[in-house]
């Protein structure tokens, strides 16, 4: 059977837990609707209220509070959930899931209403991110490698200062005007000869 995947907030610090509980030890949690509040001991945390906040399907459609049952509706909406206008009073239409639990919801959203003895970062293991910092790490640590490897190397010769590319210049303005002066001077001479 499928599994629930729970996004607990703690308000209080402003951070989230991630946790999956199968959808036969969360049974209890069908029918429940937005803004209900249940006890954390399904999800292991003993002595917590939890409060329902929202959800996502199977499909990605998000929980809407204006839509009563569990059913997947087209309605108009002007604000989240859902629909985000960017302009002063824009409406769109959009699908989105009813407000109560069902089978066909993977992701609930909560909120702690009451706190237990223990905290979340006790009770809730933190094996993705810690995963992700390591991985950080070690990119961190190939970079810096890289730039000491780059270091070592033997400097390239430097492009030329301003004031050297100066005097190369009218330089080379010099011999670009002679070299296009010879040949008018060599066309000029040749019908001369020729004549001759």
């Amino acid at each position: 059977m499928a599994a629930f995947k729970f996004v607990i907030s703690e308000p209080s610090t402003k951070k989230s837990f991630q946790k999956e509980v199968d959808q036969a030890k969360a049974i209890s949690l069908v029918n429940k609707k937005i803004g209900d509040e249940f006890p954390g001991d399904i999800l292991d945390l003993h002595g917590y209220s939890l409060q329902i906040t929202g959800g996502t399907d199977k499909d990605g459609f998000p929980m809407h509070p204006s839509v009563k049952g569990s059913v997947k509706k087209r309605v108009l909406l002007n604000s989240p959930p859902g629909f985000h206008p960017k302009i002063k009073g824009q409406r769109k239409r959009k699908t989105v899931r009813g407000d109560s639990v069902s089978t066909d919801i993977t992701q609930i959203n909560v909120k702690v209403t009451k706190k237990g003895e223990k905290s979340l970062e006790e009770l809730v293991p933190m094996k993705l991110k810690e995963k992700k910092d390591e991985t950080k790490q070690e990119k961190l640590a190939e970079k810096k490698e890289e730039k000491h490897a780059e270091a070592k190397k033997e400097p390239e010769a430097k492009p030329a200062t301003k004031s050297e590319a100066k005097e190369e210049k009218p330089a080379e303005q010099k011999e670009a005007k002679e070299v296009a002066e010879k040949p008018k001077e060599q066309k000029i001479e040749q019908p001369k000869e020729a004549k001759a």
